[in-house]
């Protein structure tokens, strides 16, 4: 082991691409743990590995005294200056070498040790390497194998994991098949580095737009939001820095070669690419598209919208299965309830009928609730003075009339319909228990007409 050395280190070095200061060090440390295990943990050992000769020599250290205690760690002064240094002092520390035939018994020893040094150096290499790639596309990984429905693939000097939660549905892959993903997790685990890819994740199609549209890598297209329902249909909010150049024209492409690179590379995933905008309001009508949007009512505190549509636009809107609507909430982050014009159209009926119902609300303050968020007498009823008074046009002294008024109505209004339901209750038991007896008086004449009919009989 030891004539080869030094071949042996330059060739481990390049082919685990580890550096040679840490392959000798490691040498080194396997060596001085085999050795100490050799001549016993009572004496101080020092192991160096010696370019020259290509070999780890081994050196005991011995400290320079005038009387020796300890001859395993002691030297005397006397000693020390006839065999090892002229010049010693007392104190120094000097190192004395081993007989050989210890070095060639503990490179032996040192074997199992040395190999697991190296593989613990070449993990620390890949999990330092990877940890600064998270976030980014795999160059093209080639299919390994399967366990179970995840897939081991190798990134050329180590494999990742593709979990079946992060594959794109009905998308299939063969051994030696390449594959691109996103690398989404890198952890140092007990069994070495642990890469986790995706091809689920948003930041993979940001990253496939990235390498296709150089505006989008060089920064002067910026991708503002992307959200994914994989392998069916996807939305990215796009702006520009730079004004005379359309982000969305961008990342499409001459006749759609740049977004149909990225769909081929989904798998036909549907992308659509929305104009960002800061404006909330319009930003949902783009995100919408291609349906088209009447009116929003917002609500920034919630951060929701009531998104008004034509008739005609509400399946296109909603999207299959909800498909549209829900891309375009996660889009913009607003919670968003799409109605169709006769739907609102019929709800705000009934909310304005219901307020016009409180006495002394005329049509102007059951418009101005109405336009506040009130769609009911029970929600006016639920409210308070401040809120009321808040309302522009209303005023502190009419917003206590209205709420008195509501408070009043919406009571009464419970108690006629406790006493209706009541009613209902009285009625529907006086008719069971009619029920019951009619059944009752029925049973006596059905026996006697049978035994009227066996007497003839006989």
């Amino acid at each position: 082991m030891q004539a080869e050395l030094s071949r042996v280190i330059e060739q481990v070095s390049k082919e685990k691409g580890i550096d040679r200061t840490i392959v000798v060090g490691a040498v080194e440390s396997a060596m001085l743990s085999a050795a100490k295990k050799i001549v016993g943990p009572t004496m101080h050992l020092e192991a160096k590995y010696n370019p020259e000769v290509g070999e780890v020599e081994l050196f005991k250290i011995l400290t320079v005294v005038e009387e020796v205690t300890d001859p395993e760690a002691q030297i005397s002064l006397t000693d020390a200056r006839t065999n090892l240094d002229p010049d010693a002092e007392v104190g120094d520390q000097l190192l004395e070498k081993l007989d050989q035939r210890y070095g060639r018994i503990a490179a032996q020893a040192a074997k199992q040790s040395l190999i697991q040094r190296l593989r613990d150096a070449e993990r620390d290499i890949i999990y330092n390497e990877f940890k600064d790639r998270k976030a980014e596309l795999t160059h093209s990984g080639i299919v390994q194998r399967f366990e179970k429905k995840n897939i081991i693939v190798n990134l050329g000097r180590t494999d990742a994991i593709l979990p079946e939660k992060e594959q794109i549905p009905r998308e299939r892959y063969r051994q030696g098949d390449r594959i691109r993903a996103f690398i989404l997790e890198v952890e140092m685990t007990s069994k070495g580095p642990q890469i986790v890819l995706s091809r689920t994740h948003p930041g993979f199609l940001i990253k496939l737009f990235e390498q296709e549209v150089p505006e989008v890598y060089e920064g002067i297209v910026e991708i503002k939001a992307a959200t994914r329902e994989p392998g069916a249909r996807a939305k990215i909010a796009v702006s520009s820095n730079d004004p005379d150049v359309d982000p969305v024209g961008a990342c499409v492409g001459m006749k759609g070669t740049r977004v149909q690179a990225v769909v081929q590379e989904l798998r036909g995933e549907k992308i659509d690419i929305v104009h960002w905008t800061p404006d909330p309001a319009e930003f949902v009508c783009r995100a919408l598209a291609p349906a088209k949007v009447a009116k929003i009512i917002m609500d920034e505190d919630e951060r929701s919208m009531e998104v008004i549509v034509p008739d005609d636009q509400l399946s296109l809107a909603i999207g299959r299965k909800g498909q549209n609507v829900r891309l375009a909430s996660r889009l913009t982050g607003f919670k968003l309830d799409v109605r169709s014009e006769s739907e609102a159209e019929e709800e705000a009926r009934q909310a304005r009928a219901s307020l016009i119902s409180v006495p002394g609300v005329g049509d102007v303050a059951a418009e101005l609730l109405y336009q506040n968020g009130f769609k009911s007498a029970e929600e006016v009823a639920q409210s308070d003075e401040q809120t009321l008074a808040e309302v522009e046009g209303l005023g502190p002294e009419k917003a206590a009339s209205i709420l008195r008024a509501a408070r009043a109505f919406v009571e009464t209004k419970q108690r006629e319909a406790e006493a209706a339901a009541a009613a209902a209750a009285a009625e529907q038991a006086a008719s069971e228990q009619a029920a019951h007896e009619t059944e009752v008086g029925e049973a006596p004449a059905l026996d006697a007409g049978a035994a009227a009919e066996e007497g003839e009989a006989t």
